[in-house]
């Protein structure tokens, strides 16, 4: 699985090669193939620009998660990380940086791998499943 991070945003992302790994492994425990996939950490103003021209959506977002195909090799997709919500998430959820910019991680792997959020019951199995891979991250 190739995995590559980009950042249009400043941030402190480390252990690089630690967390390809484990993004690896969450695909794998949830029984999803992937082939390709590209996180972006970018501004709130390029994530809005995104979701107003390809979701026509007209507010910011912590996150987008794309999926550009799906066939017998696996998964290719692209995950749009603000980075600036995510400092203001940390802010507002008393969480450290690292911690929320992992989580939110993971919440786009999760989306690719088939949980949804948009129901209360889906939000609870989504935070409970995020919960799960940060203890899993974090004891290594």
């Amino acid at each position: 699985m190739n995995i590559r991070f980009f950042f249009q945003s400043k941030t402190s992302l480390q252990n690089r090669s630690n967390l390809k790994l484990f993004i690896t492994s969450i695909f794998k425990k949830e029984k999803t193939k992937a082939q390709d996939l590209n996180i972006i950490f970018c501004s709130d103003d390029f994530l809005l620009n995104i979701n107003r021209e390809y979701l026509n959506h007209d507010y910011t977002t912590d996150i987008i998660t794309f999926e550009i195909s799906r066939d017998q090799n696996g998964i290719t997709a692209e995950i749009y990380i603000s980075v600036d919500s995510i400092i203001k998430n940390s802010i507002d959820y008393q969480s450290t940086l690292k911690n929320e910019l992992h989580r939110v991680i993971f919440h786009g792997v999760l989306h690719l791998c088939g949980f949804k959020d948009k129901s209360t019951k889906d939000i609870a199995l989504m935070r409970s499943k995020e919960d799960e891979y940060l203890v899993l991250y974090f004891k290594k």
